[in-house]
């Protein structure tokens, strides 16, 4: 499995923000993590990509412990977070550059940033400051960035959050191009972004794991995943 999570819960103070969580995500699946605001998403992102640890539980990626392996977790995966943390000063390629020095990436490292920008569709922006850029190119940095060391894994939190609906397609249909090669666990609390792209969803709500299936599968017998969502968390 690329990603396994088993009877994980994390607590603040006395809040309890992931209740005894279990789930698996398979190599190649585009699978969406789907819930309301303070669901716990960001939580359970911190916690696969080893930013926070567990309060309880276990969970693994691509075999590596988050716990006992997490520099071996960290070269496995990609993280895009929510705000996308960027250097505003830098050009874009230099940032790539400055990145792949990070990952010690020595061996045609610039040809691997020229590969993510245009994949990313930077070229037309490469040698601007990426403080100059509007929000959705901003995002593609950030996709690029994650790409850059070839991960197996992708952990998006909200890519697509802020963005019109121009570049709000753009991110999707990037996002599925990079699925095809790719593990990708997606969070959004926006349920026509799961149906455009994730073949799998999973629904949180109050740090519980209310629904686990194929997208379309949730889908049956109902209008939209937001019928299916509104019955599931009443």
């Amino acid at each position: 499995m690329s990603i396994t999570v088993k009877n994980i819960s994390k607590f603040y103070g006395s809040q309890k923000a992931l209740d005894n969580v279990s789930f698996q995500i398979n190599p190649g699946e585009i699978c969406g993590f789907l819930g309301p605001n303070g669901a716990g998403k960001s939580t359970m992102m911190k916690i696969l990509c080893c930013f926070i640890p567990p309060s309880s539980g276990e969970a693994g990626i691509c075999g590596f412990d988050i716990t006992e392996q997490s520099i071996d977790v960290r070269r496995k995966i990609g993280y895009l977070p929510e705000n996308n943390p960027l250097y505003l000063d830098m050009y874009v390629r230099e940032y790539l550059g400055f990145i792949a020095g990070i990952h010690k990436i020595k061996i045609k490292a610039d040809q691997r940033i020229s590969e993510m920008i245009a994949l990313t569709g930077l070229s037309i922006e490469q040698n601007k400051k990426i403080g100059a850029l509007s929000k959705g190119y901003r995002q593609r940095v950030g996709l690029a960035q994650v790409l850059l060391h070839d991960p197996e894994v992708l952990i998006l939190d909200e890519p697509t959050s802020g963005l019109d609906p121009n570049q709000l397609i753009e991110i999707r249909n990037l996002i599925l191009t990079i699925g095809k090669e790719k593990t990708v666990m997606l969070s959004t609390h926006i349920m026509q972004e799961v149906e455009a792209i994730c073949d799998r969803t999973i629904i949180i709500n109050k740090g519980k794991i209310v629904a686990d299936d194929k997208t379309k599968n949730l889908i049956q017998g109902h209008n939209k995943l937001e019928e299916v969502f509104q019955n599931l968390t009443i």
